[in-house]
């Protein structure tokens, strides 16, 4: 014979597992997915403000050039810019969104193609595989840490 006591808790436990958990990640895909789209275009504005406010203030960032952080990469990004560079067009596909058994980290990752002008240089077109580490703190989703790698394009 069940307990009521039991049968309580394995009612409670069913709702909870049927309609939170599955929701709960559903919703925050769908928040990483609009974040990636909103800092992805900044990105492409060239509007650094913009662009930086995604980030962590703690962040680590692998880029082939080695790992930096915040401060170094606002400094050499902004001195690209400032110096006549700039991002011509920027598209990402195959975006896959993994969320933390939490809710507050999520990963995202994608194949980014992006023409870049450089001073002296001109416009290039490269792709890039990227994967971005979300916390959420204090409220906030912020980039915690990004691996940004040239691969060869899709055909």
């Amino acid at each position: 014979m069940i307990k009521s006591r039991d049968f309580g808790l394995a009612l409670a436990a069913s709702l909870l597992f049927a309609s939170g958990a599955g929701a709960a990640t559903d919703t925050v895909e769908a928040q990483i997915r609009q974040l990636e789209t909103d800092s992805n275009a900044a990105y492409a504005r060239n509007d650094l403000p913009a662009y930086f406010s995604f980030y962590a203030d703690d962040l680590r960032a692998l880029f082939a050039e080695g790992p930096t952080t915040l401060p170094a990469y606002k400094k050499s990004w902004g001195a690209f810019i400032g110096g006549g560079g700039a991002i011509v067009a920027f598209k990402f596909t195959d975006m896959q969104v993994q969320v933390g058994p939490s809710g507050d980290t999520a990963v995202a990752s994608y194949l980014a193609s992006v023409d870049t002008r450089t001073p002296g240089k001109g416009v290039t077109t490269d792709t890039y595989a990227e994967t971005d580490v979300w916390f959420k703190r204090a409220g906030a989703w912020k980039i915690v840490e990004i691996h940004y790698s040239e691969t060869t394009p899709q055909k």
